[in-house]
């Protein structure tokens, strides 16, 4: 069996066109349905029907893509395992993470790691929590690290952290000084949001809501980082409650401040995501342990 033509049939599946898999690949469009017609010689069964100018999988190709994408995926893994014992080729451990940990938890984690296994090197891929979620999918990350919500029940899903949610002041805001306040005292003061839809905010949000606070809240402006919001609490713009990764390095030199909220505490899990495979690729093994550790 070729996998490069199991490679190629799972590609017009993924992309719905031999044109857009035959460009994708560097290749003639004749050379894709070459690939396809081969398989079905050799499957007898039509793998696709046409609908409107588009590909689907027929029965048998629904049937097939499963057993392609992970016979595609352990040959993979197979050339990695032998190229890592050979010395031939480096092995590249591709990381996916939601932003707050991406680029906040995991620089210093994947360093203290690199100590111990310097040979093994890493592509960490930032996105929000659902489009990380479709590369562990797609097999474009070999695991993920996410704070949202994993429905998905076929991922192995393993809580490895997690991250308070904090109010924080300029160190020129009144209450910087306090060593707390009251929800009540919230209400007086401008809050400045992530962008509506991000899941930060809908935590924040919902938790404000569940104490009756929530429609008191006044908004000074909304942002879509959370470095931008950083800047602009520093400024003195108002006030914001931000994950506690995400502005650490600002309490301990000063330029932020942390305010607690009598009663009021908010904490969310951090995820480590797998996918479940019958070999894995060689390093993440020990990557995983050395993040439960």
């Amino acid at each position: 069996m070729n996998i490069d033509s199991l490679k190629m049939f799972c590609l017009v599946v993924e992309e719905g066109t031999i044109s857009q898999a035959a460009r994708l690949s560097f290749v003639t469009q004749p050379a894709v349905t070459r690939q396809i017609r081969q398989l079905e010689e050799l499957y007898k069964a039509q793998l696709f029907e046409r609908h409107g100018g588009k590909l689907t999988p027929s029965k048998a190709g629904e049937i097939l893509y499963p057993y392609a994408k992970e016979i595609v995926e352990c040959s993979k893994l197979s050339f990695e395992a032998i190229q890592e014992l050979t010395g031939n080729e480096e092995i590249v451990l591709n990381i996916g993470a939601s932003s707050t940990i991406g680029e906040y938890l995991l620089p210093g984690l994947l360093g203290q790691f690199s100590k111990s296994f310097p040979n093994l090197k890493f592509s960490l891929a930032i996105g929000n929590t659902p489009t990380v979620l479709a590369k562990l999918e797609n097999n474009e990350v070999d695991i993920a690290f996410v704070e949202g919500v994993v429905e998905n029940t076929d991922f192995i899903r393993e809580k490895f952290a997690d991250d308070d949610l904090i109010l924080i002041t300029s160190p020129a805001h009144p209450w910087s000084n306090k060593e707390q306040i009251s929800l009540q005292e919230l209400s007086r003061e401008k809050m400045i949001w992530r962008e509506m839809g991000s899941g930060t905010r809908l935590i924040v949000e919902s938790a404000l809501n569940e104490h009756g606070v929530l429609e008191n809240i006044k908004s000074a402006m909304e942002l879509g980082s959370y470095q931008s919001i950083k800047s602009a609490v520093e400024a003195d713009l108002g006030v914001s409650i931000m994950p506690k990764l995400t502005v650490s390095k600002e309490i301990k030199y000063g330029t932020l401040c942390e305010v607690k909220i009598t009663n009021f505490l908010i904490s969310r899990d951090l995820w480590m995501v797998q996918k479940s495979h019958r070999f894995k690729k060689s390093g993440l093994k020990y990557f995983v342990q050395f993040i439960r550790q």
